[in-house]
């Protein structure tokens, strides 16, 4: 019988001390940085390094994970950095955290077992402000980890623009592919960034 997610995800943040560099992503500083401090939702925040980045910026920042491990490690790396995160747990194929944001970030989201993450970034869509700004990354290909992704899609930019279905009360920012670099293996990335019309 097959683990749930949230096991799934709990084994593989139990698996070392650190998973992810401590760093905020590269692209998300770049695109967030001009941005004023406002409410933010970080949705699979791991370990928490965007979150605690926002929070150390003047964001009130909600940060959510299917991983309970992963939630723990980050409040206390929030702790360390003298910052206050809400961090809450959310199978986000079934729930997702309440309110409006201006702020809504989807950093490589991307989960095992038929995980609808189209479905999700609409829910993440739906979840920004009037004049807010949601922002995803993702990756055009598994790289160097396809055994781990076999059951993955990577969508171009165009493609995640029209799964979102958002119609005419959004200016797109930013739609691009880019070359990135990770633990010596070259990967191409996507960045769509979106602003809800106020």
């Amino acid at each position: 019988m097959r683990m749930s997610i949230e096991a799934e995800w709990d084994a593989r943040y139990a698996e070392s001390d650190r998973v992810w560099s401590g760093n905020p992503n590269v692209v998300f500083v770049r695109e967030v940085a001009d941005l004023p401090p406002g409410r933010a939702l970080d949705l699979g925040c791991g370990e928490g390094a965007d979150s605690i980045w926002l929070a150390r910026r003047g964001w009130r920042v909600t940060g959510t994970d299917v991983s309970g491990v992963a939630l723990a490690r980050a409040a206390s790396h929030a702790a360390e950095a003298g910052v206050t995160v809400d961090w809450q747990r959310h199978d986000l194929s079934t729930e997702f955290p309440d309110g409006e944001y201006d702020l809504v970030s989807a950093q490589f989201l991307y989960s095992w077992g038929g995980f609808d993450r189209a479905a999700v970034l609409r829910r993440a869509a739906a979840a920004v402000a009037p004049g807010g700004v949601l922002l995803i990354e993702g990756h055009m290909d598994a790289g160097p980890f396809a055994h781990q992704h076999g059951d993955l899609t990577f969508e171009t930019p165009a493609e995640t623009i029209a799964s979102l279905g958002l119609g005419e009360g959004w200016e797109t920012l930013l739609a691009e592919e880019h070359p990135r670099e990770h633990n010596g293996h070259q990967r191409t990335d996507s960045t769509v960034k979106l602003r809800r019309r106020g």
